[in-house]
């Protein structure tokens, strides 16, 4: 009579919407008065998984960082979900800076999720396959105790919660 319960955690991002938000940010760029006649670009590579973004120096950098986020969160995806590689410069004094498209959890954050979720002493068991932590137990009532502590966690993975059943 008793059955168990579980959710999968996840990183899982929707790539269509992440090009949507890019493109939303294209356009916004192309009609704000401050990037007329200037460097300010936002490409995806998509085999990659990078953003990049170029401009004519950094406070146009932040600006095009912060439009872009903003697109992102209209969309349900969260601002982490880019992650800095590396700032350049490049040629004509502007400035590029690379983001990687952050949709896994990475074997170190897996771990850290397992081992939070056991200091609860909740009666649910974690577990690790492959780059989605899996939590089962009999009660539903735990397992959204589990949800709750696992969202304060500070991650660089944005969390997706899913398969709850």
């Amino acid at each position: 009579m008793a059955k168990d319960h579980y959710f999968d955690i996840s990183a899982k991002l929707d790539m269509m919407e992440l090009k949507n938000a890019i493109v939303m940010a294209q356009k916004e760029i192309q009609t704000r008065f401050d990037f007329k006649g200037v460097l300010a670009e936002i490409d995806m590579n998509e085999k990659a998984k990078t953003v990049t973004l170029s401009s004519s120096n950094e406070n146009k950098i932040d600006a095009l960082k912060d439009i872009l986020v903003s697109k992102l969160i209209k969309r349900n995806i969260a601002g982490k979900s880019l992650d800095e590689v590396k700032s350049e410069g490049i040629s004509g004094g502007n400035m590029k800076i690379t983001y990687r498209i952050v949709d896994s959890i990475d074997k170190d954050e897996a771990k850290e999720i397992v081992k939070a979720i056991k200091a609860m002493k909740v009666k649910v068991t974690p577990s690790i396959q492959g780059d989605e932590v899996r939590v089962s137990g009999k009660k539903i009532d735990d397992l959204q105790e589990v949800m709750r502590e696992v969202k304060k966690l500070e991650l660089k993975a944005p969390l997706v919660f899913g398969n709850f059943k």
